[in-house]
């Protein structure tokens, strides 16, 4: 199971973006407006795996996060702090993701 969770701080830049952005929270749940690729998309029940804010500006309004998965990452653009504490949680989360993934797979399939 590869490690998937940066530390929160980390500064990235996404494939096809030109803006870097920096990781302020995990597993995030919107509740408002969702765009993919610039098109608006039906968030209901969707989970990122990551919740980041535009860099240097940070949060400018707090209705405006961003929400990405890790296979998302073009470039690591500076690595946030990490203690054993961090790297404990991210093991945690980790596991729990695909324990999530795995319930949303069968949740999938019994609909179907």
């Amino acid at each position: 199971m590869k490690e998937r969770f940066l530390p929160i701080g980390t500064v990235v830049l996404l494939k096809d973006s030109k803006k870097e952005i920096m990781i302020t929270s995990y597993c995030i749940f919107p509740t408002g407006e969702v765009y993919e690729n610039n098109e608006k998309v039906d968030n209901t029940g969707k989970m990122y795996e990551y919740g980041a804010c535009l860099y240097p500006e940070g949060i400018v309004k707090s209705e405006l996060i961003y929400g990405f998965n890790h296979d998302q990452i073009e470039k690591i653009c500076h690595m946030g702090y990490e203690t054993d504490e961090q790297k404990e949680l991210s093991r945690i989360l980790n596991g729990s993701l695909e324990i999530y993934k795995n319930k949303q797979a069968n949740n999938n399939e019994s609909q179907n």
